[in-house]
């Protein structure tokens, strides 16, 4: 076949091999996202166990989304007037001693709220966890020291040791967990589980509980 007129093999090589060092380079820049990009096709294609969910699935954006969301006025009030009270936001992991569960669960943590005073600190915690996170609190949790029940639709499990009491709840995808000690607002976290369990309750009720 005769040659096209106008083209150079040379120069058409030396375009192949930068191509090919391009392509290579980004290859390597891509490596790092490869454990991710394959875990997300895996999730994409049906890999994960049947009724697991991931965080994403559980976000609501009618959710209380800070700390001062997750209290009804007359629990803030309390909780702000105490003596040297100070609240402090974040994301840190859940303040408990059921360690083991919590590795196993892996709660996405979307806001804890560590409230130090004179009387003591209180630590909550909200998260995400995948929707069979119950049935899993519940045969464990009890080997950790704690007593748990069934909520309507969620487990609520509690250790109290001294002047330490912790609680975490789960259900429906979600996991909050108190850990109390030396501080206790009047019936601190059923309340609490009130505002991120979305209980019904005739307006203004919650708030004329005393604190």
């Amino acid at each position: 076949m005769a040659r096209v007129g106008g083209r150079n093999a040379i120069f058409a090589w030396i375009v192949g091999l930068v191509c090919a060092a391009v392509v290579v380079g980004l290859g390597v820049l891509a490596l790092p996202m490869l454990p991710a990009t394959v875990g997300w096709m895996a999730q994409q294609a049906g890999d994960r166990p049947p009724g697991a969910t991931t965080a994403d699935d559980e976000l609501d954006p009618t959710d209380p989304v800070e700390c001062r969301d997750l209290y009804v006025d007359a629990l803030w009030s309390a909780l702000v007037w105490t003596d040297e009270s100070v609240l402090t936001p974040s994301t840190d992991a859940p303040t408990t001693t059921a360690t083991p569960v919590v590795e196993a669960l892996s709660p996405v943590v979307r806001m804890t709220c560590s409230w130090k005073s004179d009387k003591g600190e209180i630590h909550t915690t909200v998260a995400t966890v995948a929707t069979d996170a119950g049935a899993i609190a519940t045969a464990a949790l009890p080997g950790l020291g704690f007593a748990c029940t069934e909520q309507e639709a969620r487990v609520r499990c509690v250790r109290t040791e001294e002047e330490l009491t912790e609680t975490i709840e789960t259900g429906g995808g979600l996991w909050l967990s108190t850990s109390q000690n030396a501080w206790y607002p009047v019936d601190y976290h059923r309340r609490v589980a009130d505002r991120v369990f979305v209980v019904d309750e005739t307006p203004g009720e919650a708030d004329a509980e005393s604190s």
